[in-house]
């Protein structure tokens, strides 16, 4: 199986050339980049284009890696004793109360899986550790049953981080890692053609030239990000927004309009006015 890009997903040689790294020595691929980068989304086009089901499994900061392979719900168990009856036949086989997890589920399908681990930094610092051996030797022991569950083919590993926390060593040496670089103009041109085909070239001159100064300014708290200027850009398309709007010669129209969609807190806001401000008094 090799990744060999896709007409929904600006994917970039070395990106492609990671992915298929990733596949050939079965080791997970660990993404990082800047939120809004496509990282999640690369998990979901490389399934679509090489046919595979995707499973997804997105951490949060109280996701414990059990809950990854399978869970057990002693609490209807007991329930169940309790109310007897048809509910009663039930107790005696545990298995009616494994709940299974995403990898459990990967290591039983019939067919080649994708998984996506997304935002493994949000769990707490132990929880790669804790998915070491299972995504190392692709099998787990499920105590309760007493059963070995193996996998019967190696899944396809995307794990993504907004670099929140620090990995631990032993975790990143099972893994083949990628940072995806921030897209320069002509790579932030093409995911636009993507997804806005046929948009005036004028529209997309001006809006990209706004938007790199926006990332460029010091000292701003949140830089936007692709995801954010394509948000931007359709609503510029929905409010019909004339080019020559972007760059207002208004004194007090200090910020490119609805703006709402790229500068998403008010300390970056009165920092680009106040910017805007001190360049129009040095003219």
């Amino acid at each position: 199986m090799r990744f060999e890009g896709s007409s929904d997903y600006v994917a970039t040689p070395d990106l492609m050339l990671a992915v298929n790294a990733a596949i050939t020595l079965q080791r997970p691929l660990l993404v990082k980049g800047e939120p809004g980068t496509g990282k999640t989304m690369l998990a979901e086009t490389v399934a679509a284009a090489l046919g595979l089901p995707l499973l997804q499994w997105h951490i949060k900061s109280t996701t414990k890696a059990q809950q990854g392979l399978y869970e057990y719900d002693a609490v209807s168990r007991l329930r169940d004793s309790q109310l007897g009856g048809e509910h009663g036949n039930r107790v005696h086989d545990i298995s009616n109360y494994i709940v299974k997890g995403v990898l459990w589920q990967a290591f039983s399908a019939e067919s080649p899986t994708v998984i996506l681990i997304d935002e493994v930094d949000k769990a707490d610092i132990e929880f790669p550790n804790d998915l070491l051996r299972e995504l190392d030797r692709m099998e787990f022991y499920v105590y309760e049953t007493r059963e070995l569950v193996k996998a019967r083919h190696r899944p396809i590993v995307f794990i993504t981080s907004n670099n929140e926390k620090e990995l631990p060593d032993a975790f990143l040496r099972r893994c083949f890692f990628h940072y995806i670089k921030f897209p320069d103009k002509e790579t932030m041109q093409s995911i636009i053609d993507v997804h806005f085909p046929g948009l005036k070239k004028t529209l997309i001159r001006e809006a990209l030239e706004v938007f790199f100064e926006l990332r460029e300014i010091p000292g701003l708290k949140k830089k936007p990000s692709t995801s954010e200027l394509l948000d931007w850009l359709k609503l510029l398309v929905a409010e019909d927004i004339p080019p020559e709007a972007l760059r207002a010669k208004d004194q007090k129209a200090a910020i490119p309009p609805l703006h709402g969609a790229l500068l998403k807190n008010e300390q970056d806001v009165h920092l680009f006015e106040r910017l805007v401000f001190m360049a129009r008094q040095n003219r």
